[in-house]
């Protein structure tokens, strides 16, 4: 007994000492794998320096999709990609960012030019393309000349190529106007092929946002509605270009035919298509633009064989991670909603009901703050949660703080339900809004089950129990759900109502799901007026009697634990600085993703009570 005692005890020391030694590999290859990337890091130092050239042009490399906050990313991978020249999949750019750089530039003596390359651009929305266009055309006072240049131009990387001095185009490339549509995927047959019951509860002749899963097509409705603000989109985007570019907004052409007569009197050339119609000043190659930058800026060692500097470099020198804040003076906090709106805490990027409630609750419990203003770039979500975030609103005023909304390229349904009790709504004039409707929709699969050979039974104490998504849908409980959704939509309207001073009915009649441009909510009372975010800012100072102030941005307060690892990082990264070229994947690859999506911003809707106000077809595409 004692020798096979003795042989247990052995065998566990052996295990322990195994995993011990485990342990400490594990962490060793951690650390080494951190120590490698500042390693990698540090090189990259001698590579890139973290200077500004003297004389250099200024490359304004925007790769990704503008945005007015980030997707939240954790601070190691955000060290690995930048130290290993990798992106994200779906990589973003902040648009004060761009506005800084840019006004920092126009008075840097080290900087004599501009040079837009949009090729890694993947649009953002029209509202965030002007304020940048704003920051452009305010640089040009400087007489510092802008160039943009480009072997190809999409849509949205023109409008900000429209504001350059002189916009160059490679002889291969191309330019090519498409205007903006909405086509949907429509899964009715599919659900129905997979015997899939399908429930759905809503409110709104305009609610379009259930029908890619009740119907295979449009409807009259919706159709009617997206016409008009896609019509009155395409109208202001023509309206902006063709103001910059100093031509005629008849000169865009919105039918094949037009298009076909012109692109043969080109001789079916693409890039003499856009020199003709006076989109572009001239077809140079790579090398003659290089040629005539050098001559300006000078030759660099570097990729572009340009003394220039880069926009991440330039944007770490005038961004600092660690700013200096007078924490004395009277502040304008700034509170950004962006993404769909979820129930619970969310990260950044996605409105989370209780997550930005804190932010607000945290410029309420801060005595320096006087007002806010809540920035919101969103297409709704969960009614639970929107009533939250207003209701932290409602606290905020009765703090005698006001709260000022300013509305980004989205502020629809739910988007709009955060917005409707602030003391003023400013939007963009492409602001997509109202999409005032409710709707309820779940699936169940009992059909599917069946046809597979599955099945449901029991019993329960009341009728109540028994609910679930395998088994049928009692008609008094869809009953129920309905009643649910029309009562939120009478509280939505009630409450527009109360907030913008007209009856329930005025409410419903330029509601019922209906979307409207910001120019067009203007006219109906939904907003009081049109402008950006410093007019906000301005207009909350004034509601708050401030004269002198400064503004900031509320951010989730980090642990101990997240502000070491972020700074830790951050040094790191302060090394890196790398070029980046996006790659476009297949057309039939990039719908697929897309489906994907529209199934995941599905899929992740967590309403207590399963109740939307939502607005799924808001893209613009």
């Amino acid at each position: 007994m004692a020798a096979r005692g003795s042989w247990t005890k052995s065998l566990f020391i052996g295990l322990w000492t195994v995993l011990n030694f485990s342990r400490k590999l594990f962490f060793n290859v951690i650390f080494l794998a951190i120590f490698g990337g500042l390693v990698v890091a540090i090189v990259s130092q001698d590579d890139d320096p973290l200077t500004v050239n003297a004389d250099s042009a200024l490359f304004l490399t925007l790769n990704g999709k503008l945005v007015i906050e980030k997707e939240s990313i954790d601070p190691f991978e955000q060290f690995l990609q930048e130290s290993l020249g990798s992106e994200p999949e779906n990589p973003e750019v902040l648009v004060r960012d761009v506005v800084k750089v840019l006004e920092n530039a126009q008075k840097d003596r080290r900087i004599k030019a501009l040079v837009l390359d949009l090729q890694g651009l993947t649009g953002g929305g029209l509202d965030k393309l002007r304020t940048i266009a704003t920051a452009i055309d305010q640089f040009k006072t400087s007489e510092k000349p802008v160039y943009a240049i480009g072997d190809y131009f999409s849509q949205e990387q023109y409008y900000l190529a429209a504001h350059a001095d002189q916009i160059y185009l490679n002889p291969m490339g191309g330019l090519m106007f498409e205007g903006y549509g909405r086509y949907g995927m429509y899964f009715k047959d599919m659900l129905d092929k997979l015997k899939v019951t399908t429930h759905i509860f809503r409110v709104g002749t305009y609610k379009s946002a259930v029908e890619p899963i009740m119907r295979n097509d449009m409807s009259d409705e919706a159709k009617e509605a997206e016409k008009q603000w896609l019509n009155g989109y395409w109208a202001q985007y023509k309206k902006d270009v063709a103001q910059a570019r100093g031509i005629d907004e008849s000169n865009f052409d919105e039918t094949l035919q037009g298009l076909l007569d012109k692109f043969e009197a080109a001789g079916g050339d693409f890039a003499q298509y856009a020199l003709d119609n006076k989109w572009v000043d001239a077809l140079k190659t790579r090398e003659e633009v290089r040629a005539e930058l050098t001559a300006l800026v000078g030759e660099d060692d570097n990729s572009y064989g340009v003394n220039y500097t880069s926009f991440n470099t330039y944007l770490k020198v005038v961004n600092p991670p660690m700013p200096f804040v007078d924490h004395n003076m009277d502040r304008v906090a700034i509170v950004v909603a962006k993404g769909t709106i979820l129930d619970g805490n969310q990260k950044a990027g996605t409105i989370g009901g209780d997550s930005t409630a804190r932010l607000l609750r945290k410029a309420r419990m801060d005595d320096n703050v006087k007002a806010v203003v809540l920035q919101i770039d969103s297409p709704g979500g969960s009614a639970f949660a929107s009533e939250v975030i207003r209701q932290e609103i409602i606290e905020l005023q009765r703090a005698g703080k006001p709260v000022v909304a300013s509305m980004s390229t989205y502020a629809a349904s739910g988007g709009y339900w955060i917005a409707a009790s602030t003391d003023r709504i400013i939007a963009s004039p492409s602001t997509i809004t109202g999409s005032i409707g409710v709707f309820g929709m779940f699936m169940t699969y009992e059909n599917s089950l069946d046809y597979l050979g599955i099945h449901s039974d029991g019993v329960g104490s009341t009728e109540l129990t028994g609910f679930s998504v395998v088994r049928p849908l009692a008609p008094e409980f869809g009953e129920i759900l309905q009643r649910n959704v029309e009562n939120t939509y009478g509280n939505f309207l009630s409450m527009v109502s109360s907030a913008r001073g007209m009856t329930v009915e005025e409410v419903d009649s330029v509601a019922q799901g209906r979307v409207w441009l910001g120019s067009d909510a203007l006219e109906l009372g939904l907003v009081d007026q049109l402008g950006t975010l410093d007019d906000a800012i301005v207009a909350a100072a004034e509601l708050s009697e401030l004269d002198k102030y400064d503004t900031y941005y509320v951010q989730r307060t980090l642990t101990a634990q997240e502000q070491f690892w972020k700074e830790f990082f951050g040094q790191a990264m302060m090394f890196v600085g790398k070029w980046q070229f996006a790659h476009a994947d297949s057309a039939l690859v990039n719908e697929f993703k897309r489906v994907l999506r529209d199934f995941s911003a599905v899929s992740r809707l967590n309403d207590p009570k399963g109740t939307y106000v939502l607005c799924l077809p808001c893209d613009v595409k």
